[in-house]
């Protein structure tokens, strides 16, 4: 007897839709969404497409109607719920333009739930796209099947970070100086992970870090790393210590 097909299937298109979803909802879509379901995928009346929102989790919908510049769907059924979250945050001061999409990437694939910039007296860069920043969390969570979205903050400058510190969050301080090994500082609850600019922190912010209730110096190791190395390393190995990867 052949084996059932599964259903959906693999290569179903998965696109993140920003309001709340529903079963039996119709949904028209427009734009580069409908673009890429009409055009690139060519997908016909009838093919499932799944969605997530951000808020009730994922659900299967199927296209009801194609025209040149629109897709209509209507939601069949709920497939699974919002994943949950470790409340990890990610602390980072801006970077150049690639290197930051790919920090924004990736830190959305290890399961950050919110990414917060920090101005810092050596920061480079001025002046952030969150817009893009936000769409390229938006299509990595679309690739590697999340349902939920990190959280992304307005830039913050460090003093002001500090000020409003709530001790009961762990701040991890990625601190080329040196530190604690992180195996030994990694745990479950509340925690934030700060990741300096190209060149370090200076003295004087090192200082105020570590001056910090809450705050935790790490080592990342015996090598530097680059800003966005750093920050994927310190998310992957706190994932696998306290977080979901255990």
């Amino acid at each position: 007897m052949p084996a059932t097909p599964a259903w959906p299937p693999a290569s179903t298109p998965r696109l993140f839709v920003d309001q709340g979803l529903g079963e039996g909802m119709i949904l028209p879509l427009d734009g580069a969404q409908a673009n890429y379901l009409g055009n690139v995928m060519r997908l016909k009346t009838g093919d499932p497409v799944r969605l997530f929102d951000d808020r009730t989790g994922e659900w299967l919908a199927e296209v009801i109607e194609t025209a040149k510049r629109s897709v209509t769907l209507k939601l069949t059924s709920k497939l699974r719920e919002r994943e949950a979250v470790p409340d990890l945050w990610l602390l980072f001061a801006p970077i150049k333009k690639g290197p930051i999409d790919w920090l924004v990437e990736k830190a959305t694939e290890l399961g950050a739930a919110r990414l917060q910039p920090v101005i810092t007296q050596r920061t480079i860069v001025d002046r952030l796209n969150l817009d893009r920043l936000r769409a390229n969390a938006i299509e990595a969570a679309e690739q590697c099947d999340r349902t939920a979205l990190p959280e992304l903050a307005e830039p913050v400058k460090l003093p002001a970070l500090l000020k409003g510190w709530d001790q009961t969050r762990t701040l991890i301080f990625a601190d080329e100086s040196g530190g604690a090994p992180l195996i030994e500082i990694a745990k479950s609850g509340p925690t934030a992970i700060l990741i300096g600019p190209e060149g370090g922190f200076t003295t004087e912010e090192r200082e105020m870090i570590r001056a910090t209730a809450g705050a935790v110096a790490v080592s990342l190791g015996p090598r530097i790393l680059r800003a966005e190395t750093a920050a994927a390393a310190a998310i992957s190995a706190w994932m696998c210590l306290a977080g979901d990867w255990r």
